[in-house]
């Protein structure tokens, strides 16, 4: 299974299966409700390689993970479009949309034994905007 992402913003990430090693998105509803909340959100976690560009390979696009969740609350870049793939033998078994994502956390953890660092980034779409989600998949790609 392998995982791409891309991120649009004032400038564009990519990752891919080199270096995404895990995906989890989660539907956030309130535990407390006895009826069908309208308070929905939506979050997703994404783990991966923090991996060093030798011999001409493009720079590590972790870095730009990094800077994003840098971005101030002020700035409107801080409101991204991501899109999140998830492809098992050549099928797209889920492609998931959040046109105005932002980061919740972002963490990169090294170790003297592991040789390459590891990144978890968590986001969540705009309250406001959960209508414009997307959420498809069940195709070939080419």
């Amino acid at each position: 299974m392998g995982f791409k992402l891309k991120v649009e913003g004032n400038s564009t990430i990519e990752l891919d299966k080199e270096i995404i090693t895990g995906v989890k998105i989660k539907t956030d509803i309130p535990q407390d409700s006895n009826a069908r909340s309208t308070d929905l959100g939506s979050t997703i976690t994404i783990m991966g390689k923090v991996l060093t560009a030798v011999d001409g390979d493009p720079f590590d696009s972790t870095r730009q993970l990094g800077l994003w969740a840098l971005v101030p609350a002020e700035n409107a870049d801080c409101y991204r479009k991501v899109t999140v793939e998830v492809i098992s033998a050549s099928q797209e078994v889920r492609k998931y949309a959040f046109p105005n994502a932002f980061v919740v956390d972002y963490k990169e953890t090294y170790g003297d034994l592991e040789g390459t660092g590891t990144f978890t980034l968590i986001i969540k779409q705009k309250k406001d905007k959960m209508a414009q989600v997307s959420v498809e998949g069940g195709y070939s790609i080419a």
